[in-house]
């Protein structure tokens, strides 16, 4: 006796759901397992690429043998390691300030590290960790004239391109004719040459550029405490986000960062919220 067509319709549903229960298992536990392979969100789960500066010092530099230095450097080695990352497992990529941001956010780094100050506009376009330093804006120069803001009325002033210098210049320097550099380097060496009459960059790297220079005097120091630098990670990336937050605070806490901070920037005021708690 032959049975109807229909009676077969529900077996062959349940065999279908079974297959796609299957299958969902199935790629939920793959996805679990990536998770767990790769809880950081890194690009490569093995190692955590970081995009950083060579000319940046005492933030970020390049030393003879080619490998990078100065205080991100080693926080950064030091928050990695706290994190299960050995210093070999943290690769540093040194790039024009004004591209890192732009490759972190495009995905080519985990992370950059150079002093990059946190502001509102740029968190539309990427996420910061917390704040770990707040500095100086500096007016490096070798004219005798220029003594204050005022005295850059008519003055070629050189800048870095996508720096807070840049911002803040653009905004309160109006009188000054403010020429574009891709790092302090070649600024100062335009600064050296006469191209330009000034240069605002960083307090710590206009203290070392004047050592280095003697001709060149630090001129005006404004205070920046309302864009503390941090540490910049991919938009949406929280875990990657938290767990540098996690270390950052281990770091301040047991006197990591105090200890960097007076071997990077000795004599430098440091703020007490970095400072460990009693």
């Amino acid at each position: 006796m032959k049975f109807p067509d229909v009676i077969s319709f529900p077996f062959a549903r349940l065999r279908t759901a079974v297959v796609a229960l299957a299958l969902g298992l199935a790629a939920s536990a793959a996805t679990s397992a990536i998770a767990q392979d790769n809880p950081y969100g890194l690009i490569d789960p093995t190692v955590i690429s970081v995009g950083t500066m060579g000319d940046a010092k005492p933030y970020a530099f390049t030393t003879a043998d080619g490998n990078f230095s100065g205080f991100d450097i080693e926080l950064f080695l030091n928050v990695a390691e706290r994190m299960g990352f050995k210093k070999e497992q943290v690769i540093f990529t040194g790039q024009e300030f004004s591209a890192l941001m732009p490759s972190v956010a495009n995905g080519r780094f985990d992370v950059a590290a150079a002093a990059i100050g946190t502001t509102d506009k740029r968190k539309e376009t990427i996420d910061f960790s917390d704040g770990y330093l707040a500095g100086f804006l500096t007016i490096l120069t070798a004219d005798a004239g220029i003594t204050d803001a005022a005295g850059l009325k008519g003055k070629r002033l050189g800048v870095v391109q996508g720096t807070l210098q840049e911002i803040y210049a653009e905004k309160n320097f109006a009188g000054a004719d403010l020429v574009k550099f891709p790092d302090n380097n070649s600024a100062v060496s335009a600064l050296n040459n006469g191209t330009v009459d000034a240069h605002f960059l960083d307090y710590e790297a206009a203290k070392d550029y004047s050592a280095r220079y003697p001709e060149l005097k630090v001129a005006v120091n404004i205070p920046s405490f309302d864009a503390p630098a941090g540490f910049v990670i991919r938009k949406g990336n929280d875990a990657l986000r938290e767990a540098l937050n996690k270390g950052l605070q281990a770091a301040m806490q047991d006197g990591t960062w105090k200890t960097l901070h007076e071997k990077w920037f000795p004599g430098t005021p440091m703020p007490d919220q970095y400072l460990p708690k009693q």
